[in-house]
């Protein structure tokens, strides 16, 4: 049996049928029981009417007459209906009830108990059970403690009463097992097209249990994913196209070294050696932007001096570096990777006046940020948001600055690592202004 709701459901149908066969068979045991201490207590009681009767009742050789009157009485005083034969089997006498009942013909013989009195003859009273009397009167003595009343199913009708109950839950269960795993076979099928190559294939996420909480989790992952092959795609077609220039001017260069003139051989080794370093960063950046996408979280959280920071690598490349002495929490290698971008950045677009400003934000929240700013021809506002956009660069500036377009999209991802954002802003009296915002330490 392959099919899960087929499993399922058998497994609830036969606990079912488990129960239902432990309690008919507990409670007809039960029953048993009740009804042998029930027949025990009434031979009991016969036994002692017998007694009583031997001793009351008029002798065998007193008048019919004499007899039925006295056994009247006696089925009067133990609301019992009763009959009495001579020690031959012929019948003395009988009560109303007894006759009104029909329990005088030789089919009911198996409804009676006889009574054999010691002169010989024989009283019948109704059997255990035998025996029902008008509603409103109270049962006799000996039928006090019959364990079935009225309208209880024997045998028969319990197992049928048992049978139709185990029907109406089987057949109860059947529609809300298949729902659910109907749920699991369209996640089922929502994988295996997701694995076949459909990332944008999704599966419904109905209902608060814990098949729509696998359905949100699939999601999840499937978006992440896809958001993560989407970008390693873009990111190889882009790279692949960034690596020809470079190296299409080494093989020029190698080409054109042999035969070049002592007094330009320098110049081609300086190109050489600009193309290499190109390269390296560009293989150094796509590296690391694909080692952040694959990341779902930092690996290292320690204390960071954004202030230090800053200072050490403005000093790189001849800018200034002031402010608050701020920290933050998080990886040191990166964040000095995001700021060492900024200022590079700057330096190559915004000219000389390159400046950093660390500062604490006033509020609740214990947010830092960092200013990064030039007094370069600015950035367009159409073009704040798409400059941190793997291999985005600005018109015109691959001609006259060189860069691979990576720096600005690896400050954005590492500031996201760090849970905090950058922006691009005007800065007054021209010039921009690259933000970093981070959570405070």
């Amino acid at each position: 049996m392959r099919s899960l709701y087929l499993r399922i459901y058998v497994t609830v149908v036969a606990a079912l049928a488990l129960f239902a066969l432990v309690a008919g068979g507990l409670m007809q045991h039960q029953l048993g029981e009740q009804r042998a201490q029930a027949e025990s207590a009434a031979r009991e009681r016969v036994e002692a009417w017998a007694e009583l009767l031997q001793r009351e009742l008029p002798p065998a050789a007193a008048a019919p007459a004499e007899q039925e009157q006295a056994l009247r009485d006696w089925a009067q005083r133990l609301r019992l209906p009763m009959a009495l034969d001579d020690a031959s089997g012929r019948r003395i006498a009988a009560t109303e009830s007894f006759l009104r009942r029909s329990l005088d013909r030789p089919e009911m013989e198996p409804r009676l108990r006889s009574i054999r009195l010691d002169d010989g003859r024989t009283l019948w009273v109704p059997r255990l059970g035998a025996w029902r009397g008008p509603p409103g009167t109270p049962r006799p003595g000996l039928n006090q403690r019959w364990p079935q009343p009225r309208g209880w199913p024997d045998g028969a009708g319990l197992a049928a009463l048992l049978a139709g109950l185990f029907l109406a839950v089987a057949g109860g269960v059947w529609p809300v097992v298949r729902r659910l795993t109907r749920r699991l076979e369209a996640l089922k099928q929502g994988v295996e097209s997701f694995g076949a190559g459909a990332l944008h294939q999704r599966v419904a996420e109905d209902g608060r249990d814990e098949v729509a909480a696998l359905g949100a989790s699939f999601n999840r992952a499937a978006a992440r994913i896809e958001a993560l092959l989407r970008s390693h795609q873009s990111l190889l077609a882009n790279a692949s196209h960034e690596l020809r220039s470079p190296l299409a001017r080494l093989k020029m260069a190698l080409a054109m070294i042999e035969e070049a003139p002592p007094a330009q051989r320098a110049a081609l080794r300086k190109e050489i050696d600009t193309d290499i370093a190109e390269l390296d960063a560009l293989v150094g950046e796509v590296l690391l932007t694909s080692r952040l996408d694959a990341a779902a979280a930092l690996d290292v959280r320690e204390p960071v001096s954004l202030l230090a920071v800053a200072a050490e690598e403005a000093a790189r490349v001849g800018a200034t570096a002031l402010g608050d002495d701020v920290q933050v929490r998080g990886d040191e290698r990166l964040l000095r990777r995001a700021v060492r971008n900024l200022l590079e950045n700057a330096r190559r677009y915004g000219g000389a006046e390159v400046e950093a400003c660390a500062t604490r934000l006033p509020g609740p929240d214990g947010r830092v940020e960092l200013r990064v700013c030039d007094r370069g021809p600015g950035v367009p506002e159409a073009y704040r948001e798409r400059i941190f956009e793997a291999f985005f660069r600005l018109p015109g500036h691959a001609e006259r600055e060189g860069g691979v377009g990576l720096g600005l999209s690896l400050v954005r991802q590492i500031a996201e690592r760090h849970g905090g954002r950058v922006r691009c802003e005007p800065r007054a009296g021209g010039g921009s202004c690259f933000v970093l915002e981070l959570p405070a330490a």
